[in-house]
C-alpha cells in the first residue's frame, strides 16, 4: 500500500451513460468508501465546505467514523461541493493511477446527477442554470434597465430572498441589452492570419451566457487586443450554454441537450481553421475537460477539445513565437490577481500573470484561492455566507496589497472580492487591462 503518488495524475471517463451509474446504492457504497479515505487525510480541510461538513459529521457520529454517519446525510457533504476541481488537482494524494482511485469531485458529481434524476431540482436552482432563457428575457431593451434598478433596490431584494432564497447582499451581474454580438459585430474585421507554433492566428470567440449578456464590453477587448496582435477573430455564429451551470446541479440531460447544440457549430469552426477561446474559465473547462470527459468516443468533441484555448493561454503561445506585441504606452502599476479555480484545473500555469507582467514596471500579485462564488453558490441564501468565509483569504491579501487594480479571469469571482474588499471598488476582466496597457 502506497502513501500517496508521485506519477501524474490521470482522469477517468465519467460513465454517466451506464445504467451502474445510476444505482443509489453502490453509490453510497462508494461515498463511504472515499469518505473513510477522506477521513483519514484530511488535507482537504481548508478548501470548501464539503470537508469540513464531512468531517464535523464523523465526529459528531457515535463511533467518531465514517460507519457511524448517516447514509441520510452524505447529501449534506454532496450539497457543499461546486465542483471547483481544487481538490483533485492540489490536495489529494490518491488520485488516479493510486490504487485509491479517488476522484471526489466526479463522485459528487454522479451523486448530484442520481439526486436531481430523483428528485428534481428546486425552481429557483433550475431558473438561475437555465442562463440561456433567463438572461436572455432580463436582457430585452428596457427589461434590463428594470432589472438592474430592482436589483439595485434593498426592498425587493428582501422580497427575492424570501421567494426565492436569492441571498440579499449578493451581488447580482447588471443586464445589458446591447449584447457582446451587438457591440463586436461593427468591430470585426478580416485579418490575415498567420500560424505560430500551434496556433492558426485565426480565432472563434465563443461569446458565454455571462460574457454576452452581463459583461458584453469584454468582448470589445477581446476583439481589439487580438487584432492589435494581427490575429483574425469572429464570434461563434451560434451558441447555447456550455453546459456548465446545469452539470454543477447535476442535470446530465440538459448538459447532453447543450453539448448536441453547440458540438456540431465548434466542431466545423475547427474544421475551418479556427482555433477557439472564451471570456469565462468554466466554460473553457467544460469544452477542454468534462465534456471529453462525459463523451470519450466523441471525435467531435475531442476535436473541439484539442482546439479550445484559454485566451491568456493563447496569448503565450503566439508570444513564445515572436508574434505578441509587446510595446504598451501605459503603465498598469500593482494588480491583484485573483486566480480563477477553474482556470487553475487546466494545467497551464500563470499565463494571465505572465503576459501582464511584460507591461513595463508592473507588479503582479497572484493569489491561488478560490473567491467562493461558483456562479450560484455566493447567491443562494443557505450558502451565502459560506462562499464569504471561503473568499476571506483572498479578501485579507488584496486588502494588505492595496492595488491599482484588482483582475480575475472570472468576472464573478472578481464581483465577489471586490465586493467584500475594502481597498477596491470592482473588479477588470484581465483583457480589459491589457487593453489599457495597449492605450486603446
Amino acid at each position: 500500500m502506497r502513501e500517496g503518488s508521485l506519477e501524474a495524475p490521470t482522469r477517468h471517463p465519467i460513465d454517466w451513460k451506464n445504467d451502474d451509474f445510476w444505482v443509489k446504492d453502490t453509490l453510497n457504497d462508494e461515498l463511504e468508501r472515499v469518505f473513510d479515505v477522506c477521513h483519514g487525510c484530511r488535507r482537504c480541510v481548508s478548501l470548501c465546505d464539503s470537508f469540513p461538513t464531512l468531517f464535523d459529521l464523523i465526529d459528531e457520529s457515535e463511533t467518531f467514523e465514517v460507519d457511524g454517519v448517516d447514509r441520510d446525510d452524505y447529501t449534506k457533504v454532496v450539497d457543499q461541493c461546486y465542483l471547483c476541481d481544487l481538490c483533485f488537482l492540489t490536495k489529494c494524494p490518491y488520485v488516479p493511477p493510486h490504487e485509491f482511485n479517488i476522484d471526489f469531485p466526479h463522485l459528487m458529481l454522479r451523486a448530484k446527477a442520481i439526486k436531481f434524476r430523483e428528485e428534481g431540482g428546486k425552481l429557483r436552482d433550475k431558473s438561475l442554470t437555465s442562463t440561456d432563457t433567463m438572461l436572455g428575457m432580463m436582457s430585452i431593451p428596457l427589461v434590463d434597465v428594470t432589472v438592474n434598478a430592482l436589483n439595485q433596490n434593498a426592498g425587493f431584494r428582501k422580497i427575492v430572498e424570501k421567494t426565492l432564497d436569492i441571498h440579499h447582499e449578493a451581488p447580482l451581474p447588471r443586464m445589458h441589452s446591447k449584447t457582446l454580438r451587438k457591440r463586436v459585430a461593427p468591430l470585426i474585421k478580416t485579418v490575415a492570419a498567420t500560424p505560430v507554433g500551434e496556433t492558426t492566428g485565426k480565432v472563434a470567440l465563443y461569446a458565454t451566457c455571462y460574457g454576452n449578456y452581463n459583461s458584453p464590453e469584454v468582448g470589445e477587448d477581446f476583439v481589439r487586443v487580438f487584432q492589435h496582435n494581427n490575429m483574425h477573430i469572429d464570434v461563434v455564429p451560434k451558441e447555447k450554454c456550455c453546459g456548465m451551470p446545469k452539470l454543477e446541479l447535476g442535470d446530465l440531460d440538459s448538459v447532453d441537450a447543450l453539448k448536441q447544440a453547440n458540438i456540431p457549430v465548434l466542431a466545423d469552426l475547427v474544421d475551418r481553421g479556427y482555433d477557439l477561446i472564451a471570456p469565462i474559465p468554466s466554460c473553457v473547462l467544460m469544452y477542454k475537460q468534462e465534456l471529453p470527459l462525459m463523451y470519450p468516443d466523441d471525435p467531435q468533441v475531442q476535436k473541439v477539445q484539442q482546439a479550445f484555448y484559454d485566451p491568456f493561454e493563447y496569448l503565450w503561445l503566439r508570444h513564445k513565437g515572436g508574434a505578441f506585441n509587446t510595446e504598451f504606452p501605459n503603465a498598469i502599476g500593482s494588480v491583484a490577481y485573483q486566480v480563477a479555480c477553474h482556470q487553475r484545473v487546466q494545467k497551464i500555469g500563470l499565463k494571465t500573470r505572465d503576459i501582464l507582467a511584460l507591461v513595463a514596471d508592473s507588479d503582479i500579485v497572484a493569489y491561488e484561492r478560490c473567491s467562493g462564488h461558483d456562479g450560484t453558490y455566493a447567491v443562494k441564501s443557505e450558502t451565502r455566507a459560506k462562499s464569504v468565509k471561503i473568499a476571506r483569504p483572498t479578501v485579507k491579501k488584496v486588502d494588505a496589497q492595496a492595488p491599482d487594480h484588482l483582475i480575475s479571469d472570472c468576472p464573478m469571482a472578481g464581483a465577489q472580492i471586490a465586493d467584500l474588499a475594502e481597498s477596491v471598488d470592482t473588479a477588470l476582466h484581465p483583457m480589459t487591462l491589457l487593453r489599457m496597457a495597449y492605450g486603446f
